[in-house]
């Protein structure tokens, strides 16, 4: 039953957001509640929100930090020889672009920090992507296999 629950919710807020009934933040909120409601939690469900706050504020401030962190390091150029290394090896090659596009995620992805891997592989690379009319799915794709 609660797993038929978590897939309803998890439909009922994809529906909202594609939809544009409700923004992201709204959806976030009331959809977890209306089905802890309806799952029978009742005023408990105050004391699970606070819990869930106070298990991942940590986490979000640290990804937070990371995201400031790793934002400065590419703006005073820390990966910019990486990035003209594989861009210089790339040249106009489609082939030669994916696995460009693995090495380079695989040497930032060595932070452990997923989100900066995707900014500077995407930030690098995206226009070479578009320039060579190869799809931005693969460079998705790619840097997530490479990210694990």
């Amino acid at each position: 039953m609660l797993v038929a629950l978590g897939l309803g919710m998890v439909a009922t807020f994809m529906f909202l957001i594609i939809t544009k009934r409700a923004t992201p933040v709204v959806a976030l909120i009331l959809v977890p509640v209306a089905f802890g409601l309806f799952a029978g939690a009742g005023l408990d469900i105050s004391d699970m929100i606070k819990d869930g706050i106070k298990d991942l504020a940590p986490t979000a401030a640290m990804l937070f930090f990371a995201i400031i962190f790793f934002g400065i390091m590419i703006d005073v150029g820390l990966f910019d020889p990486i990035v003209r290394f594989v861009v210089r090896m790339v040249r106009n090659d489609p082939a030669r672009l994916v696995v460009g596009t693995a090495v380079l995620a695989g040497v930032v992805s060595l932070d452990g920090d997923g989100s900066t891997t995707f900014i500077i592989t995407t930030a690098a690379l995206l226009p070479l992507y578009l320039k060579l009319g190869v799809s931005p799915v693969v460079l998705t794709v790619v840097a997530g296999l490479a990210n694990g």
